[in-house]
């Protein structure tokens, strides 16, 4: 009688061997802990049951399952840094990649419609007045069929804090990429109320890297007014004007800016051979 095939011996304990040592070393085995009773019943529901799965909800932090938004960005430098300059160059890099976009500004240096820079270049924009609703004024070119994928807002310290919430809302909730251009502190180095809230809800708040001397050479950061050769403290905020153009020292009759270091916007001083100005009250 020929026998069936020979049982098979127990399973050997498992090891590992060291070639170097020839040292047999027992792997420890991880024992696999059951879940406790109290577990949560809904990370093992059953498809249909209509409870949720834990592993379907994001981690924090995870941007899985939230709507994308559009960025609120806020480049800022004092007058004659070429914020409106940078403000062009945007628009034209994202018109060239076929994206279409609204340009704002308010009481541009020339007087019109449009964002013009120091160095020639402008294109036409729209004059927002201090009552202009933004959302409003967006969603009105959608309805005309006119696509709008961002905003370029220039003077954007001439904006009512409202309508900088209106800029806030139209990224998060249109996903309108917002671009703002201002001056971050008037005549007196106090924040403008639009672009204080700016600092406030802006994803980013980009300095310009062109630097604007003063007088004495070191970095201009302020904006000094200027009427009849003398530095003023006092009016109102917003006077429209433009910084003074070479020739323009010993004219005694106009209003125009002076970009000065803290220093000598403090003392009110506006260089060799100009009209003393009363220092800043502390």
């Amino acid at each position: 009688m020929t026998g069936g095939p020979a049982p098979s011996a127990a399973p050997a304990v498992r090891s590992e061997v060291c070639e170097v040592s020839c040292t047999a070393r027992t792997v420890p085995v991880v024992p696999v802990v059951p879940p406790s009773d109290d577990a949560d019943d809904a990370d093992r529901a059953e498809p249909g049951s209509g409870a949720t799965a834990l592993s379907t909800v994001p981690a924090a932090g995870s941007r899985r399952g939230t709507t994308p938004v559009g960025a609120l960005k806020f480049f800022h430098g004092p007058m004659d840094c070429g914020k409106s300059t940078l403000a062009l160059q945007l628009d034209h890099n994202h018109t060239r990649q076929g994206r279409r976009g609204l340009l704002l500004t308010r009481l541009d240096r020339s007087r019109r419609p449009q964002i013009s820079s120091r160095m020639g270049l402008s294109r036409p924009a729209v004059e927002v007045a201090e009552d202009t609703d933004l959302a409003q004024l967006v969603r009105r070119s959608w309805a005309a069929g006119t696509r709008v994928d961002y905003l370029i807002v220039d003077e954007v310290q001439f904006f009512t804090p409202a309508q900088i919430d209106q800029l806030a809302v139209l990224a998060d909730e249109t996903q309108v990429d917002v671009y703002t251009f201002g001056i971050t502190t008037d005549f007196r180095g106090r924040l403008f109320p639009a672009t204080a809230r700016l600092v406030e809800l802006a994803d980013e708040v980009l300095p310009l890297q062109v630097e604007v001397l003063c007088w004495c050479g070191r970095p201009g950061r302020f904006n000094a007014r200027v009427v009849d050769g003398e530095m003023v403290r006092t009016g109102d905020t917003v006077v429209v004007a433009d910084t003074e153009a070479p020739g323009d020292q010993d004219r005694q009759d106009t209003v125009r800016y002076q970009v000065l270091c803290r220093t000598h916007h403090r003392t009110g001083d506006l260089g060799p051979g100009a009209a003393a100005a009363l220092p800043i009250e502390t």
